[in-house]
């Protein structure tokens, strides 16, 4: 057995089609298995981003509210300016009366927005959906 791998070995033929048929067989049952586990890895990593999006952005938040009194200014661009390192995913905005605030946040790709609404009404708890429009919104988020 051992001298018929060494001839074949060292011979110059190749392998007959049943032979790259097997691999082509066994290379697709394992990007069967692969491929979801892959997609559940990705969407997975992509809900924790956007959760850990919303909460980093939650101390910028309140920074604005402790400098200016009301969340009436809060946005991006002014919760950027005291905490630079938020993502650009991240949408934030009053309510009406400028008690309250939502953030939201969705990742590229994703199909589920993470949404934490803060101030006085709010849930206070990072939640998959977007900023409510009932009370104690409507948000004006930019």
């Amino acid at each position: 057995m051992i001298d018929k791998i060494k001839n074949r070995l060292a011979s110059e033929q190749g392998f007959t089609l049943i032979e790259l048929l097997v691999v082509i067989v066994i290379l697709g049952i394992l990007v069967a298995i692969a491929v979801p586990s892959y997609l559940s890895l990705t969407q997975n990593a992509k809900t924790a981003a956007g959760q850990a999006n919303v909460s980093s952005a939650i101390p910028a938040a309140e920074i604005v509210f402790q400098n200016t009194g009301s969340y009436t200014t809060l946005s991006f661009a002014t919760m950027n300016g005291v905490s630079p390192g938020i993502s650009p995913n991240v949408t934030a905005g009053p309510n009406s009366a400028g008690t309250g605030y939502c953030l939201q946040d969705t990742e590229v790709g994703s199909t589920t927005s993470y949404f934490y609404e803060g101030g006085a009404g709010g849930t206070a708890k990072i939640t998959a959906g977007t900023c409510p429009t009932t009370a104690p919104g409507p948000y004006t988020l930019g």
